[in-house]
């Protein structure tokens, strides 16, 4: 058969590819999720949408890519699709799998049924990776995102990501972690999700591998309140680590402080380039507040 002579990569997207077919034939796009969006990333979701419906791939392209660059899932998505598919971009396999797998790590759903079992790969567009991610939340000021808009964000969650939310917020400040950054942690590792579990075998809210679960004393990490302190425990000792650095915390809690270390900051990693990015993005203060006071 011809699909033997495929190249790998090829042969396993192709299910993906001839599924989305249909939408590349003329049929219209699923509508977005955006109701757990900042109100700036819902805006940029709803216009690529609605460019989609009006046939303008490119002008969707760009209004998924800002929003896959302030790291929002479905942002990641979306443009993956329209990497598989070639569609206002050229086509890219390799980046449309590294979207799709890393939305799909997340939670998203749809991407999860397009790239099945595939592990993430390391190829993001340029687009995503230039310049300098792990700063962004500079130009935002210094300042943490105000607690009134974290409220307003937990307060649009469904009941059982609220209910997660609202453990995190409180068990946070126990282990002296600012809980507005708890909440972007948790977020961008399971989407609030406790039966989270990654091809890594990271599990539950705040995703732990086995040896960081038995480090923090962790023996059940799908229990939602053993995994949470288990996770902030190991948030506070990588934010003593690096002197409250949010970047670089964030960095280590995704690709392990020996990386950090290793490469001197942010590693050039393009997942946890994006990692980065998408903690700032929801946390927007560069160093962390407790210790910025002093």
């Amino acid at each position: 058969m011809m699909l033997f002579r495929l190249p790998r990569l090829l042969a396993a997207l192709l299910p993906s590819i001839l599924a989305l077919g249909v939408q590349a034939a003329g049929a219209p796009p699923e509508a977005p999720e955006w109701s757990e969006e900042p109100p700036a990333i819902a805006r940029l979701l709803e216009g690529g949408y609605r460019a989609e419906l009006n046939r303008q791939p490119g002008v969707a392209a760009a209004q998924y890519r800002a929003a896959a660059r302030d790291g929002s899932v479905e942002g990641q998505y979306r443009l993956g699709r329209l990497y598989l598919m070639g569609q206002g971009v050229a086509r890219d396999n390799q980046v449309a799998i590294t979207l799709l797998s890393i939305a799909a790590q997340r939670g998203h759903e749809r991407a999860a049924s397009l790239v099945g079992p595939l592990a993430a790969g390391e190829r993001l567009p340029d687009c995503l990776t230039s310049g300098a991610a792990p700063v962004l939340a500079e130009a935002d000021g210094i300042e943490a995102v105000p607690f009134e808009v974290v409220e307003r964000f937990v307060k649009a969650l469904p009941a059982d990501k609220r209910r997660h939310a609202l453990l995190v917020q409180k068990l946070a400040p126990r282990f002296k972690v600012d809980p507005r950054l708890a909440l972007a942690i948790v977020r961008t590792e399971s989407n609030f999700d406790a039966a989270a579990r990654s091809p890594k075998n990271a599990l539950g809210l705040m995703q732990l591998i086995p040896d960081t679960a038995e480090r923090f004393g962790v023996r059940d990490a799908l229990d939602p309140e053993q995994n949470v302190r288990g996770g902030l425990a190991y948030l506070r000792w990588l934010l003593s680590q690096f002197k409250g650095d949010v970047a670089l915390a964030a960095a280590a809690y995704n690709a392990g402080e020996g990386n950090v270390m290793r490469y001197k900051g942010v590693p050039p990693f393009a997942e946890t380039q994006e990692y980065v990015r998408r903690i700032l993005t929801f946390y927007r203060a560069p160093r962390h507040a407790e210790l910025a006071k002093g």
